[in-house]
């Protein structure tokens, strides 16, 4: 596997521009430092996590691995203050920043020397970022799971148009698990690939098994977006979706699908495996995933894909 020089690999000192997404439940101080190991950008999903547990997960990342790692911080999150300055103290060198205002943290990160990039859902937020002094930003279509936007664009058109509006990096997000998927983003003028999906399918991943299961074998149709009074966010169908579909239908408030979630639901679903009464939160991409792989040999699958493709970029039949 020869390496590969961008501005993506430059800016985080990786050999492949492939970023795993920090995912809550999922992306522990395991499967950030093994996708690190294999030379793409492990990330450590802080959402889920309080911040003496997060400091637990970077100490153990920094000996599991001396290459470059990220700390994904979702900005609508209580404690936040707290994450950022755990994220400071133990001089992590690269924070992902999403769901909320890029202006309010990246500075301050900035000042410590670290290398800020922000999740954006439009061209307007992604100009927003680079004004506020982002290094890159994650351009998120519509296909992605977790948090989305309400814009509900795709990566086929959102791609295109983040990286015509911003000067800095793009890294794309959204419905890719595939070199090829990861090629076709670079032909839109992405410079890397931020997975999430695929790597909750590895073996590191902190989710329960049965997720892991319920993603493998998920079907096309079977995620949908949902909640959009609130954070949008794709889940797949099961009890707890269906729940939130009939309140969304006969017009509930944001208070009271707020109390549908109030029950840890996430935790449930993703972490303890839960598949009824859970929120699974998941990418349209699970449809076409079939195996739970150790995450080293998914960044080497996917960057064989890549240079596959490059070399064929039309596909014989």
């Amino acid at each position: 596997m020869a390496n590969f020089s961008n501005r993506v690999t430059r800016l985080f000192g990786i050999d492949y521009p492939i970023v795993q997404a920090g995912m809550i439940w999922a992306s522990g101080w395991k499967l950030a430092s093994a996708v690190s190991n294999a030379g793409g950008l492990g990330m450590i999903g802080s959402g889920s996590m309080y911040p003496d547990v997060l400091r637990e997960h970077i100490r153990k990342c920094k000996k599991a691995t001396n290459l470059p790692f990220g700390v994904n911080v979702p900005l609508l999150y209580p404690d936040i203050d707290k994450h950022i300055q755990v994220v400071m103290e133990e001089e992590v060198k690269i924070v992902f920043t999403s769901a909320g205002n890029p202006k309010t943290w990246t500075g301050v990160l900035k000042e410590k020397g670290i290398k800020v990039v922000h999740v954006v859902s439009s061209s307007k937020f992604a100009l927003k970022a680079q004004d506020a002094g982002c290094d890159a930003v994650v351009a998120e279509g519509f296909e992605a799971g977790g948090h989305n936007g309400r814009e509900e664009t795709t990566s086929m058109v959102l791609i295109p148009a983040v990286t015509q509006a911003v000067k800095i990096p793009v890294i794309a997000a959204g419905g890719f698990a595939t070199g090829r998927q990861m090629l076709a983003a670079m032909v839109m003028g992405a410079e890397g690939v931020q997975m999430g999906s695929r790597f909750v399918a590895s073996e590191e991943a902190s989710s329960h098994e049965a997720f892991k299961n319920r993603v493998i074998n998920s079907q096309e149709g079977e995620t949908q977006l949902t909640m959009k009074q609130l954070t949008p966010v794709r889940l797949l169908r099961n009890k707890f979706f269906q729940e939130v579909q009939a309140a969304e239908w006969r017009g509930a408030s944001a208070e009271e699908i707020k109390g549908l979630l109030g029950r840890a639901r996430a935790r449930k679903g993703m972490f303890e495996g839960d598949l009824e009464e859970g929120e699974l939160e998941i990418g349209q991409v699970s449809a076409i995933l079939d195996s739970i792989l150790p995450a080293g040999e998914i960044v080497k699958k996917v960057w064989q894909e890549f240079e596959e493709g490059m070399l064929n970029p039309v596909k014989k039949i």
